[in-house]
C-alpha cells in the first residue's frame, strides 16, 4: 500500500513561506488572491486492513508528521 499525506497551516495560521510565494507570484503580473506552502509526505507501507492503515496513518500524522495544533493533514491511500 502507499499513502500520500498533505500537510498544510491552518487557516489564520503565519505562513511565510506561504507570503513570500504570493509576493514573488504577484510582482511576476500573476493575479494570485493566496497561497500556502505545506508539504507532501509519501509512504510505502505494507498490506494491511484499510482500516486498520488509516488508524497507522493518522496516529503518525498526530505523533510526528502534523502539529495538529497549527497544522492540517489530509490522508490518501492507495493499494
Amino acid at each position: 500500500m502507499r499513502a500520500t499525506i498533505l500537510v498544510r497551516p491552518k487557516p489564520g495560521i503565519l505562513d511565510p513561506q506561504g507570503e513570500a510565494v504570493l509576493g514573488s507570484l504577484r510582482q511576476l503580473g500573476f493575479a494570485v488572491d493566496d497561497a500556502r506552502v505545506g508539504r507532501v509526505v509519501d509512504l510505502e507501507l505494507g498490506n494491511g486492513d484499510h482500516e486498520h492503515v488509516r488508524a497507522e496513518l493518522e496516529r503518525m500524522c498526530s505523533q510526528l508528521l502534523a502539529n495538529p495544533l497549527i497544522e492540517s493533514y489530509e490522508v490518501e491511500i492507495r493499494a
